[in-house]
């Protein structure tokens, strides 16, 4: 299939293939349509398959086929995101999809002054992006109106439902008007996603690519044994392999994700952190130093885990187990995006192993424990001091990993 297919008009068309996507990915092919037609939808797919364009894109058709009413320019279309980041993400895809469309746009999130949002809403606008506190914010004071809303998003259901946003997707909700199109997009179908589909959603369609909450088949998985006082040592060990390209490492505490990049920058190796105790201009800043190959590791907690969309991640260690085997999807869903291939790297200590008996089971197969030849793994070992030089191209430091992969799309 197509993109002329899926029911798209010129303008669109010509911002896809402007954007140089050529062939829709089968979350893109299989809700498309439904969205043009006006149904609302359910879309349970894995992160990295195309969903934020199987969303914006049949959204923005339906708005371009028809035209904001005489006077200012009031939402149209809103979309609700957990993160700042994924919200900026959206945005900037609204960006790129509606470039040949008249239509104005607002992201609203917080960690930022409010009086910028607030002039480009008194401007008018016709999509508004947004994180639910702020927006509930800015109702609150009057400079927000959603009583003309047509189209409403609410991406990563799952993880706002995680982070306690319920009472406020609730206050939106129902601010929205009855008769209005909605989507809800989730990595996972609980309980709790099926009762606020009920709630808000009307006679959906549903779109399910891949199996429910199990990780990408294009990601290899292992597990490395090793007591907490080594990790570091062990980070520094597999970080000296050429093929480690592009590494998200994972902390469970935002203290820890310091520590980590300080000891890694401390042995030379370019390194930025990403947490919420950053300031909004450092985590766009770390994002961006990433996404450019400025720096080759990003220590972050699991506010990355869902929404951001770096190209070519060749690598996810996860330094820290995680406590709930849906944030390990979601934290290794971070690499073998968009069918390329990747591998999830994770540290077990023994405090770790009910937790990967339980991961285990859920996604039902049993993760591959490797060791790296040579490696002291004994609590009196010495702390690695310094950084050993990278290898020549081409070869391997430890044999743990016997693959060599295209990592990119496209290459890089």
């Amino acid at each position: 299939m197509s993109f002329e297919n899926l029911g798209l008009g010129p303008n669109l068309l010509r911002a896809v293939s402007d954007a140089g996507y050529s062939t829709p990915t089968p979350i893109q092919s299989a809700a498309i349509p439904h969205v043009v037609a006006g149904h609302d939808l359910i879309g349970i797919a894995q992160t990295g398959t195309g969903k934020t364009a199987a969303f914006v894109l049949p959204l923005l058709e339906r708005l371009s086929r028809a035209p904001h009413a005489s006077g200012r320019r009031k939402p149209r279309m809103l979309v609700l995101a957990p993160t700042r980041e994924l919200a900026a993400q959206i945005d900037e895809s609204i960006g790129t999809l509606s470039r040949h469309l008249p239509l104005r746009r607002a992201i609203i999130f917080g960690g930022v002054g409010e009086q910028p949002q607030i002039a480009a809403l008194r401007q008018g606008v016709d999509v508004i992006v947004a994180t639910p506190g702020r927006l509930i914010d800015l109702m609150g004071s009057g400079h927000v109106y959603l009583g003309a809303v047509e189209h409403a998003v609410l991406d990563e259901a799952d993880r706002m439902l995680d982070m306690g946003f319920l009472p406020q997707i609730r206050r939106v909700v129902n601010a929205l008007p009855k008769q209005r199109q909605t989507l809800l997009f989730s990595a996972t179908l609980s309980k709790e996603i099926e009762q606020i589909t009920s709630d808000f959603l009307r006679e959906p369609r549903t779109v399910e690519i891949g199996r429910r909450a199990n990780p990408a088949d294009t990601v290899a998985q292992f597990l490395y044994p090793v007591p907490k006082s080594r990790k570091v040592d062990l980070l520094l060990r597999l970080l000296e392999a050429e093929h480690l390209e592009s590494v998200l490492v994972f902390s469970r505490t935002k203290h820890g994700a310091d520590k980590i990049a300080r000891k890694l920058t401390q042995a030379g190796i370019e390194t930025a952190a990403l947490h919420s105790n950053r300031s909004q201009g450092q985590r766009v800043a770390a994002l961006k130093a990433f996404r450019n190959g400025h720096v080759r590791v990003l220590v972050a907690t699991d506010i990355a885990a869902r929404g951001i969309d770096v190209e070519g991640i060749s690598h996810v260690i996860n330094f820290d187990f995680p406590m709930h085997a849906e944030d390990y999807v979601h934290r290794i869903g971070r690499t073998g995006r968009a069918e390329a291939e990747g591998d999830a790297i994770s540290f077990v200590t023994a405090d770790d192993e009910p937790n990967v008996r339980d991961l285990e089971k859920m996604i039902r197969r049993t993760i591959e424990r490797k060791k790296v030849a040579g490696f002291d793994y004994t609590e009196r070992a010495a702390v690695t001091a310094t950084f050993a030089p990278r290898p020549a191209a081409g070869r391997r430091s430890f044999e743990s990993h016997d693959r060599v992969r295209a990592r990119r799309v496209g290459g890089r």
